[in-house]
């Protein structure tokens, strides 16, 4: 039997190390479906990718911050993270524009039987 189909939003998650330049690589991803209480992320740090934008970039920062984001995720609480008691709430902050190094896209949406296996999907096709 199939599992019946669900709604999705998710955002890729952007490296712009020159955020003067506007130029960026695509690192990670972060998907929520409400209607199953599902919210994660997972990421792909490609240093000679990145470094070709930025020769100096700080990779250990950048890593650091996509671990923030899917300790977020989780539910994870830190001295200067958000309280965010909803996984609606969790995905709304991470979603929302920000002019750092890590950026979210746009919010994109669709439809899976199954959000992990749909994370792992468009990590793979927007990241690669």
């Amino acid at each position: 039997m199939t599992s019946p189909l669900v709604s999705y939003q998710y955002v890729v998650l952007r490296c712009v190390p020159r955020v003067d330049r506007d130029e960026f690589t695509n690192v990670g991803v972060v998907i929520h479906s409400q209607a199953v209480d599902f919210l994660d992320c997972a990421f792909v740090v490609d240093p000679d990718r990145l470094r070709s934008l930025s020769p100096d970039l700080d990779l250990g920062s950048v890593d650091a911050t996509l671990q923030a984001v899917c300790a977020i995720c989780r539910g994870e609480q830190a001295p200067g993270r958000p309280l965010l008691d909803t996984l609606g709430q969790r995905f709304g902050w991470l979603a929302a524009p920000r002019s750092t190094v890590v950026q979210p896209g746009p919010v994109h949406g669709g439809l899976t039987t199954d959000p992990a296996a749909e994370l792992e999907r468009l990590l793979a096709r927007m990241v690669g």
